[in-house]
């Protein structure tokens, strides 16, 4: 029994089915969360310590091959509704 694609976390490193964590792209040089779509995307678990991880890391920067700014205001993700 397969529970679909299998993504890793760029904050703890965590293997989940890819529905548990929260995908991003780069859009615009923009870090923008993107459920689906075209293009390389890269995931965190939906805790802010994953992340506040991934952005110290400069894991965002490193999995979508390019240099992105991270907006602030994309931690509410974490804090609204997934606590």
């Amino acid at each position: 029994m397969s529970l679909g694609p299998v993504r890793t976390c760029a904050g703890c490193g965590r293997r989940a089915p890819k529905p548990d964590l929260q995908r991003f792209t780069a859009s615009g040089g923009e870090l923008s969360p993107s459920a689906s779509g075209p293009g390389r995307g890269v995931y965190t678990c939906r805790r802010l310590a994953c992340f506040e991880r991934a952005l110290a890391r400069r894991a965002f920067n490193r999995t979508l091959r390019q240099t992105v700014r991270v907006d602030p205001a994309l931690s509410r993700l974490y804090t609204e509704g997934y606590g």
